[in-house]
C-alpha cells in the first residue's frame, strides 16, 4: 500500500508539471521512477530501462485523452500522423530494442544528455523573437514524413517520452501552424507509447531481475498509481499555468530539466566513459 502511495505522489507530481509547464509527462515520470525503484531496491541494471518501459505505458493512457481533446476541436492533422505512423511504429519498436542493448547507466547518461538538450532548446527558444511561417509549405512528402517519425519514435521510445518535445519542433520548421503542430504531436504520441510499451515489454520479458507484477519492462504498480492521479492533476497545472507568466514557466521548467540531466551525467559519467 505505501509503495502504491509513493506512485499516486509520483502521478500527480507528474501531472501537475505537465499541465503546469505544457509538456509530456515522461520527462518527469522517468527520472522520479528511477529514484523510486532505487529506492526500492530495484537492480540498478535493470531499474532505468524499467522507468523507460512504465513512463511510455503511462503515455498510452494519457495520449488517448490528448486525442480527444484535440480532435474534438479539429486541430489533429490526419494526413501527416498517417504518414508519419508507420515510421513511428517501426521506429519506436527498434527504440525499445536499443535501450535493451544499453546498460542502465548509458540509458540514464543518454537521458541526462537528452534533458539538458531540451532545456537549453527551451531557453534559446525564449530567446527567439523570429516566427516560422504557417502555411505547411515544407511539410515533406509521405516518405519523408514516415522517415522523420522513425527518427522520433526511435529516440523517444529510448527516452521514455510521447516525443512532443521532437515532433513539434520537426512540425514548426515544416511551417505547420503551432496549434496544428502541437495537436498533431499529441496524436503521434499513441503509436509511440503503444509500440515503445510492447517493445519493452517484449525485450524484458522473463529477466530474473525483475520484481513481481512486472511484464516484461513494465511494471503495474507504478503504472496503476501513475494513471490514477496524473490526467487529473494535468488539468490543475493547466489551470495554474493561465495565472503565470507563460516564459517564466518554460524558463523555470528548462531549470528542472537541466538539474536532473546534468545529475544524471554527473552519476554516470565514471560509469560509460571512464
Amino acid at each position: 500500500m505505501e509503495v502504491l502511495l509513493i506512485y499516486l505522489v509520483v502521478g500527480i507530481c507528474a501531472g501537475t508539471i505537465a499541465g503546469l509547464f505544457g509538456v509530456g509527462g515522461g520527462l518527469i515520470i522517468v527520472p522520479a521512477l528511477v529514484l523510486v525503484f532505487a529506492a526500492q531496491g530495484i537492480a540498478p541494471e535493470i531499474l532505468t530501462h524499467m522507468a523507460v518501459g512504465t513512463s511510455l505505458a503511462t503515455i498510452i493512457v494519457t495520449s488517448i485523452s490528448s486525442i480527444r481533446t484535440h480532435h474534438g476541436k479539429r486541430a489533429v492533422d490526419w494526413k501527416i500522423f498517417a504518414a508519419m505512423a508507420p515510421g513511428i511504429l517501426v521506429g519506436s519498436w527498434l527504440g525499445g530494442m536499443t535501450a535493451d542493448w544499453l546498460s542502465g547507466a548509458w540509458l540514464q547518461f543518454l537521458i541526462g544528455v537528452f534533458a539538458v538538450a531540451i532545456a537549453i532548446k527551451m531557453w534559446l527558444d525564449g530567446l527567439r523573437k523570429a516566427q516560422l511561417p504557417t502555411d505547411g509549405s515544407r511539410v515533406p512528402g509521405k516518405v519523408g514524413l514516415s522517415a522523420a517519425g522513425a527518427f522520433i519514435g526511435w529516440a523517444s521510445a529510448i527516452f521514455g517520452i510521447g516525443g512532443g518535445s521532437l515532433t513539434v519542433p520537426f512540425l514548426s520548421r515544416c511551417h505547420v501552424v503551432m496549434q496544428r503542430a502541437v495537436a498533431t504531436s499529441a496524436a503521434c504520441g499513441l503509436p509511440i507509447a503503444v509500440a515503445g510499451a510492447l517493445s519493452f515489454a517484449w525485450q524484458g520479458w522473463g529477466n530474473a531481475q525483475l520484481p513481481a507484477w512486472s511484464s516484461g519492462y513494465i511494471y503495474w504498480p507504478a503504472f496503476l498509481g501513475i494513471v490514477l492521479t496524473s490526467a487529473w492533476f494535468a488539468k490543475l497545472g493547466a489551470l495554474l499555468a493561465h495565472r503565470l507568466s507563460p516564459q517564466l514557466l518554460k524558463n523555470c521548467f528548462a531549470g528542472l530539466l537541466f538539474f536532473i540531466g546534468v545529475r544524471f551525467i554527473w552519476l554516470n559519467y565514471s560509469l560509460v566513459l571512464g
